[in-house]
């Protein structure tokens, strides 16, 4: 296992002159990549920069968001990924959280921070190498919370990844698609593995279907990680639209971050073949993940696959016995190291049985083979295009707006998201909507804020002053169908 900045190192000494990162701007080869963000981790050092501190990375997806992440690991130093449209109020909870040595990409009102993309350090700073320096966490993901604040997942893992065996289906000298946006786990986590053994990275500003399939095309791409939204988007293009680029380089897709329907996953695997559709599931904390391929898919279909190697999986009842093949109940994960080992977190407190396994609130059961198939969610998270929504931080906005006297946020069936965020809002008085909208997009990232509003004039709290969303879930569906049906 070696330090990321010694991967770097290796492959601009093995490949030089290739590009090993490209955006819609610009694009670097390794040799420029290595000696540059060691020019760029020495002007952050100068900044105060040292092993085990905390670098916020807000930068769009681009070369630059690299360049910044891999200074930061050559230094020691753990970068956190934030969005660049996050709004101020949500990004100071995190900067207050987290207290970064620096923050990239934003204002932060002092000589911390280098505003905006494309910082380029004086000449005076070496481009030699720098001393060896593995991160002692290689990766920090800010996440909202169940209880309205937002915490940090840490990752425990070191910043050490052996560049010669590639992960997750992904080979040696691979064209990477980034799709996704960099601030979420995915999409940074997989793209930098990819990039740790010498893949060539393409990366999309922002996401567009018909865009994608002509990245694919043109830049001869091989594996890309989507998550469902994504794919549908591009199953939606139609037949003909899709036979029109020649997708043939593309040997893997990866998808994760919510369930895939079924006749969409189908779908891709009669298009790309069934090695060619790969899943992943489980959680940013890392406690568990489980891998399955379009091949075991086809033999267990709507399985997410088996624990992968390192981890433990469980399904428990309501007294946490296990229970028997097919029997539906809570999922539990644990690394195989033991409880906690994967990661800590900044500003929440794990979700643990006293016995050390965890849960990322989906109910399901296990086969005979050991094969986990998922039923429902327990908990209220919302995964809408892939994205974590907790309704409490949503609804503890909304709280906060005169004249509202209760809310509940849930997540409705959704044909593009998966499921999209619909806000509950108890105002007597009445209030007007764009403002409201307004209020929340001061407070929130954009994939947060309700898509749809609806106003009621009842309390939607119990007299214990608690919310059941899963009853008003469930009370709007059953209300939509039935218009559908009388339609």
């Amino acid at each position: 296992m070696k330090s990321i900045g010694y991967c770097i190192g290796l492959w601009a000494k093995q490949k030089v002159s290739s590009i090993a990162i490209q955006d819609e701007r610009r694009s670097i080869s390794w040799e420029a990549l290595d000696r540059r963000t060691n020019r760029l981790a020495r002007a952050y050092a100068q900044r105060g920069v040292s092993e085990g501190d905390f670098v916020v990375v807000a930068l769009p997806n681009s070369v630059d968001f690299y360049e910044a992440a891999i200074a930061a690991w050559k230094l020691g130093a753990t970068p956190l990924p934030l969005s660049v449209k996050m709004p101020e109020i949500e990004r100071g909870a995190i900067l207050e959280l987290v207290q970064p040595k620096l923050v990239i990409g934003l204002d932060a009102g002092d000589n911390s921070a280098w505003s905006g993309s494309g910082f380029d350090p004086s000449q005076s700073f070496s481009e030699m190498p720098l001393p060896d320096r593995p991160p002692k966490s290689w990766k920090a993901v800010a996440s909202g919370g169940s209880t309205g604040r937002p915490k940090i997942i840490v990752s425990k893992d070191p910043g050490c990844f052996d560049p010669m065996t590639p992960a997750f289906g992904m080979m040696p000298d691979d064209v990477h698609l980034v799709a996704g946006p960099l601030y979420h786990n995915a999409a940074f986590m997989f793209s930098a593995r990819a990039l740790f053994c010498g893949n060539r990275l393409v990366i999309m500003r922002k996401f567009d279907a018909e865009y994608a399939l002509e990245i694919i095309a043109e830049e001869r791409v091989n594996y890309t990680v989507l998550v469902p939204t994504m794919m549908q988007r591009i199953w939606k293009l139609g037949d003909e639209a899709r036979a029109g680029y020649d997708i043939s380089s593309l040997r893997n897709i990866l998808h994760t971050g919510a369930a895939c329907p079924p006749w969409l996953k189908q779908g891709w695997i009669e298009w790309l073949g069934a090695d060619g559709v790969l899943e992943v599931y489980g959680g940013t904390e890392g406690c568990g993940a489980c891998w399955i391929t379009g091949s075991e898919w086809l033999q267990k279909p709507g399985s997410v696959g088996r624990a992968l190697a390192g981890f433990r999986v469980r399904v428990t009842d309501s007294e946490g016995n296990d229970l028997p093949a097919g029997e539906v109940g809570d999922i539990y994960m644990m690394p195989e190291a033991g409880a906690g080992t994967s990661y800590y977190y900044i500003g929440g407190t794990p979700n643990r049985t006293p016995d050390g396994w965890e849960s990322i609130g989906d109910l399901g059961s296990v086969d005979a083979d050991g094969y986990i198939f998922l039923s429902d969610r327990r908990t209220d998270l919302i995964i809408s295009g892939g994205a974590n929504v907790y309704p409490a931080e949503v609804e503890a906005i909304i709280d906060g707006f005169p004249g509202v006297r209760s809310n509940a946020v849930i997540g409705l069936p959704d044909d593009d998201l998966g499921a999209r965020v619909h806000a509950i809002v108890d105002a007597p008085a009445g209030i007007d909507k764009a403002e409201l909208l307004a209020h929340l997009e001061r407070f929130l990232v954009r994939y947060k804020v309700p898509r749809s509003i609806e106003f009621v004039d009842a309390s939607l709290r119990d007299d214990a002053g608690k919310v059941r969303r899963s009853a008003l879930r469930l009370e709007r569906i059953a209300q939509s169908t039935r218009q559908v049906a009388s339609s």
